[in-house]
């Protein structure tokens, strides 16, 4: 495995052996390592000092199932700190085939046109994108798997990463080829259009996997985690219900966003519960699946397919993150609806979550009505446009806040807080203040501990435990579901390590990796500024009760500082 250095301004390539202190780690852990040695963190997130880095995870590369995830990290322009943001589908496979532990996207470039880099065996060159430039995520992808073809990975962005707004995610193909799965948070699509690159094809064509030291106990691990994870009844619900199947325990707990995070539990919640979209989907037909893998290998298949009425797709995946943000947040209560809102977002290249979140905010302001998903519609549009209204939508919920005076903003460090009120489930509350992250349920979830959720003083060493845990999956490019594997064989993940690289971890490994990454992080954004003061939830949360269990967040200040003294 190799490092590979590509200068944008000089359109050049260095590959390079991996630095003795970089080796191993991978994924989250490693982009917090080069972005701490390298990268100012004071510096302009789209100027030419920051750096966008691909690395794929310490486990990806063997269709391991729910282990083939790529992350992306740089500094962020939306929380001004060190983001890294995962997904799916095929790009973290195709760089580890190619023997590339990470890819660093460096400078700026000399000139405006939008170039493709084109990454293969060979080395790496630019190309002219052409009229790509300016297309949406969808016919973008359509016209570069004409001029690619079908076998290579593509991550690529939308307008809203050309226009460089601080919601631009990372659009990548899933393994049916379609550019559905997102680095959503943070911005880095930004930092990518600032890179002036609208595409990055990855071929591995002719590639091998990358060596296993003990090929038998890789196999062995392999068996082990495998068998353990479909075994999980977790496993079974992600199957059949996805992510949406969390609707209805976020309700029940009082936690769902509701018109711009007013209420906890939503009057029409059968509308858009995950039983309501398997159902739909199933009556469908056609092209509708509510069971989808994004990843090839992967047996958890919780993703789906989401068509309309006719069986035609509308859009893959509608997720839960979505679902609440764009339906109960905005009062919408058809799934259709969401899903065409969902579609636009995708299109655009930006963040569900932020872009749901500042709509929520837009409606508060009276820019349109809760529950009017035609007016929802034509705000994203307008980001197409680039027009003042667009390119404030587009740049997030904090400043549509700023711009519109609306108080009730649900941000932290500049980024939209997720599907889970911290009103009603503290511990998450906690992830989203203290997470060098920001506002993100990946980060952290702690909605299926056995705890009290409302009680302040039992949501620490909830959240410390999920968040090094988390850390710990993204460095080793594991999807959060594939925890319910190694959470029931935990050695498996010792195993798998050291059978791949020839280590000898124990199987305290996967915290660990988790500890060292959140120290990484937590030091850049010391650097970059960061205070405790960062490290809160919005004064209206510890203030604002949230119907029905008139909850507020009051975990002491004192023991959200105290959280990281491990």
């Amino acid at each position: 495995m190799l490092i590979w250095r590509i200068n944008v301004h000089e359109r050049s390539l260095e590959r390079t052996p991996v630095p003795d202190g970089w080796k191993t780690l991978g994924g989250r852990g490693l982009l917090a390592r080069i972005l701490l040695d390298e990268v100012p963190p004071t510096c302009d997130p789209l100027g030419p000092h920051n750096k966008l880095i691909f690395a794929p995870g310490l486990l990806v590369g063997h269709m391991l199932s729910s282990c083939d995830r790529i992350s992306v990290g740089g500094k962020s322009p939306l929380t001004g700190g060190i983001k890294e943001s995962n997904a799916g589908g095929s790009t973290g496979l195709q760089i580890a085939l190619l023997g590339i532990q990470a890819l660093i996207l460096e400078g700026a470039p000399a000139g405006d046109e939008w170039q493709i880099l084109v990454i293969d065996s060979s080395g790496a060159r630019f190309e002219p994108a052409g009229p790509i430039a300016g297309l949406g995520v969808y016919a973008a992808a359509r016209s570069l798997r004409e001029r690619y073809g079908d076998k290579v990975a593509i991550s690529l962005i939308g307008p809203g990463g050309e226009m460089q707004l601080r919601t631009a995610g990372i659009q990548n193909l899933d393994k049916d080829k379609v550019p559905s799965r997102i680095n959503a948070r943070g911005g880095l699509g930004a930092v990518m259009g600032s890179k002036r690159l609208k595409a990055i094809i990855f071929d591995a064509a002719g590639c091998d996997k990358p060596p296993i030291r003990d090929p038998e106990g890789f196999k062995a691990a392999q068996k082990a985690f495998t068998t353990a994870l479909m075994n999980h009844p977790q496993t079974a619900v992600y199957r059949d219900f996805g992510t949406a199947g969390v609707a209805r325990l976020c309700d029940t707990l009082g936690a769902i966003p509701v018109r711009n995070f007013s209420v906890g539990q939503y009057e029409d919640l059968e509308s858009i519960s995950g039983e309501h979209l398997r159902q739909t989907l199933l009556q469908r037909g056609g092209k509708a699946n509510p069971t989808h893998a994004c990843m090839a290998g992967c047996t958890i298949r919780c993703s789906n397919n989401y068509a309309g009425e006719n069986g035609e797709e509308i859009v893959s995946p509608l997720e839960y993150e979505t679902i609440s943000l764009m339906g109960s947040n905005l009062g919408i209560s058809d799934l259709d609806d969401v899903a065409r809102l969902n579609w636009l977002v995708n299109d655009l290249g930006i963040d569900s979550i932020d872009a749901g979140a500042a709509l929520g905010v837009a409606a508060e302001a009276g820019l349109l009505s809760f529950g009017d998903a035609q007016r929802a519609g034509e705000l994203l549009r307008e980001i197409y446009t680039g027009s003042p209204l667009g390119r404030m939508l587009g740049h997030g919920a904090a400043l549509t806040g700023q711009v519109l005076g609306v108080r009730r903003v649900p941000v932290v460090k500049g980024q939209a807080i997720s599907g889970y009120d911290p009103r009603a489930i503290k511990g998450t509350g906690v992830t989203y203040a203290t997470n060098p992250q920001g506002a993100d349920h990946t980060a952290g979830l702690t909605i299926r501990a056995k705890v009290d959720h409302l009680d302040p003083k039992a949501q620490i060493d909830v959240s410390r435990n999920a968040q090094i845990n988390m850390a710990g999956y993204d460095t080793l490019g594991a999807c959060v579901f594939a925890g319910f594997g190694f959470a029931a064989s935990p050695e498996s993940i010792r195993d798998l390590l050291n059978a791949r690289y020839g280590w000898s971890v124990d199987t305290g490994i996967l915290q660990q990796l988790g500890r060292a990454t959140l120290k990484l992080e937590r030091e850049f954004n010391r650097r970059a500024g960061f205070t405790a003061a960062d490290d809160r939830l919005p004064e209206w949360m510890t203030e604002e009760p949230l119907a029905p269990t008139q909850a507020v967040f009051d975990v002491a200040n004192e023991d959200l500082d105290g959280l990281y003294n491990w």
